[in-house]
């Protein structure tokens, strides 16, 4: 198994991509504490994974907030040992051109997908070290790569995550804690039900897919899990996209 023996954090772990990262990384040997702000769902999906045999807690997360994440990271050293791996999943998309977002908005998207992987970043530190080593994986966009009209926070935001990923693997690499960042493009979940549902949006953003397809989170699953298991073990700041070819025009 690819994580046998590792500790597991996976931020944003109740919703659709982060609770199938979970259960495949309890299924290859982790014990893994699912952080989110939806408790109910939380527990559901820790619950599964030890009905199944595998090791999970769930941990109430604002990504936000600094105290939940050095509570978060706590938890986790005491119900299963030092922090190995570090997955900065939760986030939130919003479309809004530019001259029609508020400050508001721009500051909630900000401070849940770059200041919660900043956060989530700093709070795991420590714990590596203990372990001696470990692996980040920070979830960011194609709209970390590419620009896209109508998602100026977004994208602001996904590109900060891209950058700080390259400053903490440059900075951690001698330490033995890698840090790589994941690209996915349109995933078919929830998040992007909204946009593909749009009549004339839907079919133009799929009509920019190579593939011909929207992806799957168990798509993107499998990509976070090489990044976090030693199949990786050359590899910090890089940048992995699974897009179906999108950010390849």
């Amino acid at each position: 198994m690819k994580l046998e023996g590792k500790v597991a954090v996976i931020s944003g772990a109740a919703g659709a991509m982060g609770a199938i990262e979970a259960r495949l990384f309890a299924a290859e040997g982790a014990k893994v504490l699912l952080g989110d702000l939806a408790e109910e769902d939380g527990n559901k999906v820790a619950g599964e994974i030890e009905a199944s045999g595998g090791q999970a807690l769930f941990h109430r997360l604002d990504v936000t907030k600094e105290s939940d994440w050095v509570a978060a990271i706590a938890a986790a050293e005491r119900r299963f040992g030092p922090v190995d791996v570090l997955i900065n999943n939760a986030g939130v998309y919003r479309t809004t051109v530019i001259d029609k977002t508020t400050v508001a908005d721009w500051d909630d998207i900000m401070a849940i997908n770059a200041r919660g992987v900043f956060l989530g970043t700093k709070s795991v530190i420590p714990s590596m070290r203990r372990a001696g080593g470990g692996s980040i994986v920070n979830i960011s966009s194609t709209a970390g790569l590419v620009g896209n009209a109508v998602e100026g926070a977004y994208t602001a935001s996904k590109g900060a995550v891209r950058m700080f990923s390259k400053a903490a693997a440059i900075h951690y690499a001698a330490e033995g804690i890698r840090v790589n960042s994941v690209h996915p493009g349109v995933i078919d979940t929830k998040m992007v039900e909204h946009l593909m549902a749009d009549p004339e949006l839907g079919p133009l953003v799929m009509s920019k897919i190579p593939m011909g397809r929207m992806g799957t989170a168990a798509e993107v699953a499998k990509m976070v899990l090489f990044l976090a298991s030693d199949d990786s073990s050359y590899t910090t700041g890089s940048e992995l996209v699974v897009d179906g070819g999108y950010s390849a025009q």
